[in-house]
Order: structure tokens, then sequence, then C-alpha cells
């Protein structure tokens, strides 16, 4: 499944030559990441742990760096971990971002504000501060600041989706570098949750209200609320198992992408579940 994921994800950002403009806005606050770049470059296929990419609420987000090993400016790939918003780490990107990074992808795996330290709208703020940084380290990561991508399974897929979807009506966009865009050119969803006022049977749904996601937020929080005409292309994975998160999710997000005019593509993985993990028998298309 990842391997799928890594080519189509390629496609996707080859797809997408969409110059992204700059909103005008104050300046970014001071930060202490450190300017990594000597020149000539010397991050060629390194590893850089816990950079702290933004600081909300007075706590540092961190963030690991996975760098090809030459080339450059590269295209971006921003990992966003699942978790049920309460719990998960970066360190989950580990099973394939060097096997991006090998394939000439810059992936920046992230932590973001959990409950209860954060309730939402504090994760899709830190996700598009992470991408606002991205932008504004361009040149000191040799990246393409026009070129960036968000894939996430789970949690992460719905921030992803969210992040995709949403511009700046909803006041999210908050924190540092304010004068870069959180826009992104590609969005590859894993099971994702795209419409919180349908039914989840087997989710903790007090869980989820405290999480952030009651009555004042239900349809705010769902990416499917937000879709336009000028969204980025989307790709959806979803296992047709799915016992947590229905299938249905991605499809009402795909029939509401296709609605807009919104490229995208679905692909419903026969007999997997939530994980993507098989128990008995073969998954289709396979995990290979």
């Amino acid at each position: 499944m990842f391997l799928l994921t890594i080519t189509l994800a390629s496609l996707l950002l080859a797809c997408s030559a969409e110059q992204t403009s700059t909103p005008t806005a104050t300046q970014p606050q001071s930060t202490d990441i450190p300017t990594l770049l000597s020149n000539p470059f010397k991050l060629y296929g390194e590893m850089v742990p816990d950079v702290t990419y933004c600081t909300m609420d007075n706590l540092p987000q961190k963030a690991d760096l996975y760098f090809p090993d030459s080339g450059g400016p590269w295209p971006a790939l921003l990992y966003v971990h699942g978790g049920s918003w309460m719990h998960g780490d970066k360190s989950e990107a580990l099973m394939f971002a060097r096997g991006l990074a090998a394939q000439g992808y810059l992936v920046a795996s992230i932590n973001y504000r959990l409950y209860p330290e954060g309730k939402f709208p504090a994760m899709i703020e830190d996700v598009k501060c992470a991408v606002r940084w991205l932008r504004a380290r361009a040149s000191d990561y040799n990246l393409d600041p026009n070129h960036i991508a968000a894939i996430g399974p789970s949690a992460g897929g719905h921030l992803v989706s969210l992040l995709g979807t949403s511009d700046q009506s909803t006041r999210w966009d908050v924190g540092e570098y304010m004068d870069q865009s959180s826009r992104v050119q590609a969005v590859i969803a894993m099971a994702p949750v795209t419409d919180l006022t349908q039914n989840f049977p087997n989710a903790d749904i007090e869980a989820m209200r405290h999480v952030g996601f009651g009555e004042d937020n239900v349809v705010q929080a769902g990416p499917i609320t937000h879709v336009t005409a000028d969204d980025p292309p989307f790709l959806l994975i979803h296992g047709d198992q799915d016992t947590l998160v229905p299938y249905e999710q991605s499809q009402l997000m795909y029939d509401r992408l296709l609605q807009m005019n919104v490229p995208a593509q679905l692909i419903i993985v026969e007999n997997a579940g939530h994980s993507f993990l098989v128990p008995d028998g073969d998954s289709t298309p396979t995990l290979a």
C-alpha cells in the first residue's frame, strides 16, 4: 500500500504545475529553528530529527526531515500522523519516508497539538503552520515551494483533507510565517474522516466531542464542507472492511470533489480494514 501511495503521490505532484500565490500578511514571528543550510548543501541523504517548525501556545511543535541524496530543489511531502487526534507521533513516517527521499522527495513528518493539550482547531492550525514554515525555509532546505503535497492516515487523513480544502475564511492560519501560503498542490488521504455529521457506529463519539468536534464544530471541522473548485488534486484510499471510519467517508468526499470539478481518484482496497492490514487473505490492490 505504501509503494502504491508513493507512486500515485508522484503522479499527483507531477500533474500540479500551479504556482502558489503569497498572501499579504504580517511578517513571521521569530523562531528557534536553526538555519541548517551550509553552502554548499551538506544535508544530502540526512535525516534531521526534532526541528521546531512552529510554537503554538508556548508549545514547540517538532518535525523530522528526510533529505534526498542529491539534486534539488525537491518537491516536498508533509506527513501528518494518525491517532484519533489524541495519540501518535511523527516517527510513524519512518516506514516509508526514507524510500520517498530516495525517489527525490523531501519528507517532513510533523507532530501537532493533541488532546488534551489541544482541542480542535489547534491541530489544523499546526498543520497549516507547518506548510508555511516549509515555504519560508525553502532555500534553506533546498525544496520547491510550488510543489508541496500532504499525506496522512486516519486522523492525519482528516487533517490533510482539511488542509487541502479550507481557505483563509476559516481563520485557521495563525501563528508564524504569516507572509507565506498554507496551500498545498496535492492531498493523499488514507482512511480519512471527511464528514463528521455522518454516523460512526464504532467510534467513541464522546471522545470526539472532547477533542472539539461537538455541535459547534461538527460541520466546520468536516473537509467536505469546504470543497471548492480551486482545491488541489486528491487521492483517497480506504479499506472496504474499515469498521472504525466507514469507507463511505472517502466515497462522500470523492463524490463532492467530482461535483466541484476537482481532480480526484478513489481507491477502495478490498478486504482491508482501517490500518490496511488483512489478517486473512489478500487485499486488492496489494500492500506490496
